[in-house]
């Protein structure tokens, strides 16, 4: 099959919604949304601030199985407040965890998935935003004792903040090359250093440092796949099937350091540079 028309039959998961995605995830006739848009749970605060709210928060939480392992999905929808969290939608994804957790003290293995595009907190929410986001980190701890706990960075938000701690907590990580994982987005970076240090719209300067391909290559995801449904699903239930990894990448902290150290960080650190560090271990 040539290339275009293997694009024909290509089904675009970045391009998908939130709940899309944790449909085209789950097994056929199991997805089981939980507070639904339907049930009104959304932020008291963002009207307060002339923002129109979101029936769901911009939360997804949907129940199912995924090859016929018992899953829960949390997938955040980019598209609304770039994916920011707050009160109420991280209350939603700690809460879903922390069901998981139970689940699995009460014999029912329940894994989870966190699909992740979302810039971290939501500024208008601050503190409130903050502590629930800890809250995700403690749940994700908490369950990943029992069963996977998998992360998906496929774009085109990124993960950003605290939640890219979040995606450092799970016990695998898979991103796509349209990816972008850090813990401060471009933007960010530029104001504090400077446009000589980091230029905000350099999207090939961005993508080489903080991108998919770059982070898999730099150790710090686990799985780097094509922006495809088909392929995302599979990779995402042979991660979920592999059980708990030997290691949690969170516990590696020595080893990043020790990478970190052999850096030459006066000069600019090309992105080559620490792909080479890390193969040349790896081998």
């Amino acid at each position: 099959m040539t290339d275009s028309a293997q694009l024909l039959f290509k089904h675009s998961f970045v391009e998908l919604g939130a709940r899309q995605r944790a449909k085209a995830l789950l097994d056929a006739g199991t997805f089981r949304e939980l507070l639904d848009p339907f049930q009104r749970v959304m932020s008291p605060w963002l009207s307060r601030q002339g923002v129109v709210p979101q029936a769901d928060d911009g939360v997804v939480i949907a129940k199912g199985s995924l090859d016929g392992l018992p899953v829960v999905i949390a997938a955040i929808e980019g598209a609304f407040q770039g994916g920011s969290l707050g009160e109420v939608g991280g209350a939603k994804i700690a809460g879903a965890l922390e069901l998981a957790a139970e689940d699995n003290r009460n014999g029912i293995p329940t894994r989870a998935v966190l699909l992740l595009e979302t810039g971290g907190v939501r500024l208008q929410e601050a503190n409130l935003g903050l502590a629930a986001i800890a809250d995700i980190h403690a749940a994700i701890v908490d369950l990943r004792q029992y069963q996977p706990v998998v992360g998906v960075v496929a774009g085109s938000v990124g993960c950003f903040g605290g939640m890219s701690i979040a995606a450092g907590l799970c016990s695998y990580l898979l991103v796509t090359q349209e990816a972008r994982l850090g813990l401060n987005g471009p933007q960010v970076i530029e104001q504090e250093a400077g446009i000589e240090e980091y230029d905000s719209r350099d999207r090939p300067f961005i993508w080489s440092l903080t991108g998919g391909e770059q982070r898999f290559a730099s150790g710090l995801a686990d799985r780097y796949v094509g922006d495809d449904v088909a392929q995302v699903r599979q990779q995402v239930s042979e991660l979920l099937h592999l059980g708990l990894p030997t290691q949690q990448r969170s516990r590696q902290a020595e080893l990043f350091l020790q990478r970190l150290a052999e850096l030459d960080a006066e000069p600019q650190i090309e992105p080559a540079t620490v792909r080479d560090l890390y193969q040349g271990e790896r081998s």
